[in-house]
């Protein structure tokens, strides 16, 4: 039997709060270990770290602080450096813009060369300095979350090889929880959507949409599921909350707040909601579809690839709230069109988007990249 594949993914996160993590969580858990072996560094130590520890993955702390502290960064190459000189990985796997910008440097720094430096760029770079910065560096290849992002990337200068590997869930049924435990009443239908607490995320619309929705005489309760961060938009979650009394929808939200495991809470959705205006590709709609939970989102980046408009969910122009809310009522008035597109979602969920079909894709695609450095 060949030796597994040995990758050290470098992560910039301390918490799972959003889908790149959700991504990266599953491709730990599901991996065959003996075709590819994994190694985490973490640039910030958190319940993250220890969630992978437990699952038997070796981890390293690597405490990088913020980008402009040059001190702290330059410690933190030179620490990951010798990391990646001790553990003598095949790839270094960089997951996201961030972990690219130190660990490419690290790599080159121990003399691994930049055939052996992939990143994981799972958003859609749209000029950000850093994302300027970290295709700048170099790496063998760039992995995007959907074809969208795939583009976008090719934009950047200067341009690197792609590939793309869209993200997959566990599509197992699950028991969705008592709508009476959320205070929703039994009778009342019901829309969410998830997501951090972030004005691009578009919960502020979300919600002037479900005002909307109950004045067009189809009386529906907003679930937004989701909490603040890693403290990118302080704020934002007391603003939606005053929007809901300004709205007088007070008695017609409920906010979860942030939950590890949002299965049960989508499976109590009658449709779930993505009003970003460019979601880089939408893991929540995949975990709805999973729950035959049909999707109305924004035509645009990722739900452009997932949501079959009229057979999984419904696609609006953009994400103004009238055509967001004209789109549920149209899902919420229709009993037997909601029924099938439940079914055609649930489909999709097993047939193209199971976990195990991205974490073999994604293990094919490193397979093939370390191929090719040892033939270079």
């Amino acid at each position: 039997m060949s030796e597994p594949l040995r990758v050290l993914i470098c992560v910039p996160w301390r918490e799972r709060l959003g889908g790149a993590e959700a991504m990266l969580w599953s491709v730990l858990c599901h991996t065959d270990s003996e075709r590819v072996r994994y190694s985490v560094a973490f640039l910030e130590p958190g319940p993250f770290e220890e969630e992978v520890r437990r699952r038997g993955i070796e981890t390293f702390h690597v405490p990088a602080g913020r980008l402009r502290e040059l001190r702290s960064g330059g410690a933190a190459v030179r620490r990951l450096s010798h990391i990646i000189r001790s553990q003598e990985p095949d790839l270094v796997l960089n997951w996201q813009t961030k972990a690219q910008l130190y660990g490419s440097t690290a790599a080159i720094a121990a003399g691994l060369g930049a055939r052996r430096v992939i990143w994981w760029q799972h958003g859609v770079p749209a000029g950000h300095w850093m994302d300027r910065a970290a295709t700048a560096l170099p790496a063998r290849a760039v992995g995007c979350s959907s074809h969208a992002a795939e583009a976008a990337q090719a934009g950047v200068h200067p341009r690197r090889p792609t590939f793309v590997v869209h993200p997959g869930v566990e599509t197992q049924w699950v028991a969705p929880v008592d709508r009476t435990a959320l205070g929703i009443p039994p009778e009342r239908r019901v829309v969410g959507i998830v997501g951090r607490l972030q004005p691009w995320k578009g919960q502020h619309r979300f919600l002037r949409a479900l005002r909307l929705l109950n004045d067009s005489g189809c009386p529906a309760h907003g679930l937004i599921v989701g909490g603040s961060a890693h403290g990118f938009s302080p704020g934002y979650e007391q603003q939606l909350r005053e929007l809901i009394l300004g709205l007088g929808l007070r008695d017609w939200v409920t906010m979860a707040g942030h939950v590890p495991d949002v299965r049960q809470l989508i499976a109590s959705m009658d449709v779930l909601v993505s009003a970003s205006a460019m979601e880089p590709f939408g893991i929540v709609l995949l975990e709805g579809f999973a729950q035959g939970v049909p999707a109305v989102a924004v035509s645009d980046a990722g739900p452009r690839e997932i949501v079959e408009h009229g057979v999984t969910g419904m696609l609006v122009s953009s994400p103004e709230p009238r055509l967001l809310a004209s789109s549920v009522r149209e899902l919420l008035t229709d009993n037997c069109r909601l029924g099938r597109m439940a079914l055609a979602a649930r489909r999709t969920a097993v047939e193209r988007f199971g976990v195990q079909v991205m974490v073999d894709t994604l293990a094919g695609r490193l397979e093939s990249l370390a191929s090719e450095r040892e033939a270079a």
